[in-house]
């Protein structure tokens, strides 16, 4: 009989690490490579944009139920399952003759990455100490925004000294290096314990969840900002999807989500706030490049250099941000993080217009430092409590509510801009309207993280209530 190994824990965490910043460089890296690739395939952009969207939509659509599936069948096989998929769609992409197959293999890609991405995070329960659950949270969300903000750079040259194709096959020596040092070092699953229910997968509820959120993520993506019938009709088709998964859930012998993790305040009031900041940051990448380039002047060099720093700082904040939470508690952590964020909100709407690039980089730092510290915290919060035949279903419903609010602040605050400025096409408003649309938005931001700050205030009070109670 074969003993097991004890892992190592600095080698486990580089490889969760390594898989966070292979699924979030396969977020950022594509978007660069959209033009080359309308060119090289001779195709519209409302085509070429599928590239990114199928990508997207595998992600949200399906993390949920893989973080389940984790659950069931065993976390380390389905991680090495996601990375070696993951890897081998990445080979696929920079080989692909036809857009068609192209699109096909990111669909393949974003699967592999929802899997690194629901089950990195539940593996830090099995391989960090409790006392350092917050630190290892923050490697991850330091790791995640350094391939967000390498992405751009990466592709642009890559593209420029090699060719479209060297954008996906990048990824392929870094996922063979992320499966090894998975497969060397990540704990060995858990022997399931048969009981005379065992818990099986709900293919019904999976296929609703799956059919609901795409949907969503279709009404919110397609037409880039105008918001038509077809729009609605996705719309309301996600409506009817959401109240039939409600209904399958109900029913189901062995539930994708049970019910009873919503009526715990503190899990319900997490995923809300991860929502609503979302949908905050995603403002400063829709709005960001629109003001710097016309309200300020700058060109596309420069927008790039000063937008570059809201992901420098939240790689440089996440382990010193794990550390606060470690120390002082991921809960007032969470709330400190959301009020530096409301802090940055109120500076964008106020300061750029008089004092320039300055008073727009020092707000995004602040507000990118608070959401470092936000998110580590929070998903601390989250993590630190759920057990372990849980963890791997709550990490994706957690990872879900982060990408629902990425998705909804894209589509709505993308809305709120244009219709501040007052113009149907952004790229040719006047400098004064972008000024004009930059402070409402940034206004409307500070109100929906307002609500966030409220929502966690409520929520620690009532485990303050309930706490006492017990006592």
């Amino acid at each position: 009989m074969r003993a097991e190994r004890t892992p190592s824990v600095p080698w486990a965490l580089a490889s969760l690490s390594l898989s966070m910043l292979l699924s979030s460089l396969g977020t950022s890296i594509a978007n660069v490579g959209l033009p080359t690739l309308a060119q090289a395939f001779h195709a519209a952009f409302q085509d070429v944009q599928w590239v990114v969207l199928a990508y997207l939509l595998a992600i949200t659509a399906l993390i949920v139920s893989v973080g389940r599936l984790g659950d069931l069948i065993g976390r380390r096989r389905l991680f090495l399952a996601g990375i070696f998929l993951f890897t081998a769609a990445s080979g696929g992409c920079g080989v692909a003759p036809t857009l068609g197959l192209l699109i096909a293999a990111r669909a393949a890609q974003g699967l592999g990455a929802a899997v690194m991405m629901a089950l990195a995070m539940a593996f830090v329960g099995e391989t960090v100490p409790k006392a350092q659950t917050g630190r290892a949270m923050g490697w991850l969300g330091t790791t995640s925004a350094i391939g967000t903000a390498l992405g751009p750079v990466l592709g642009g040259v890559l593209i420029a000294g090699l060719t479209w194709r060297a954008i996906f096959l990048v990824n392929v020596p870094l996922g063979v290096l992320a499966l090894a040092l998975a497969h060397r070092h990540l704990p060995a699953d858990r022997p399931r314990i048969e009981t005379t229910v065992r818990a099986g997968f709900d293919p019904l509820g999976t296929l609703l969840l799956a059919l609901t959120l795409a949907a969503y993520a279709l009404a919110m993506t397609l037409g880039r900002g105008h918001f038509g019938p077809r729009n609605l009709a996705l719309l309301a088709a996600a409506v009817c999807g959401a109240c039939l998964f409600v209904l399958a859930e109900a029913r189901a012998a062995s539930p994708l989500i049970r019910w009873g993790v919503f009526r715990d305040p503190g899990f319900s009031a997490s995923l809300a706030m991860s929502a609503l900041v979302s949908t905050v940051m995603m403002a400063t990448l829709v709005v960001g490049p629109f003001y710097l380039s016309r309200a300020l002047g700058l060109d596309a060099a420069r927008v790039g250099i000063v937008m570059s720093a809201g992901p420098l700082v939240a790689a440089l904040a996440g382990v010193p941000a794990g550390r606060l939470a470690d120390r002082f508690g991921a809960q007032a952590m969470t709330l400190v993080g959301l009020i530096a964020i409301t802090a940055g909100c109120i500076l964008l709407a106020t300061m750029p217009a008089t004092l320039g690039i300055p008073g727009y980089v020092v707000p995004l730092v602040l507000l990118t430092a608070g959401y470092a510290l936000f998110q580590t915290a929070n998903n601390s919060a989250v993590m630190a409590d759920v057990h372990p035949d849980r963890r791997g279903v709550i990490s994706g419903v957690l990872n879900l509510s982060r990408n629902l609010g990425l998705i909804t602040g894209a589509s709505v605050l993308g809305a709120v801009f244009a219709l501040a400025s007052g113009t149907t096409d952004i790229t040719t408003a006047r400098p004064e309207a972008i000024a004009t649309g930059m402070r409402i938005t940034f206004a409307v931001a500070a109100i929906l993280i307002g609500v966030a700050l409220a929502i966690g205030a409520g929520s620690q009070a009532t485990r303050r209530s309930l706490a006492k109670e017990a006592s």
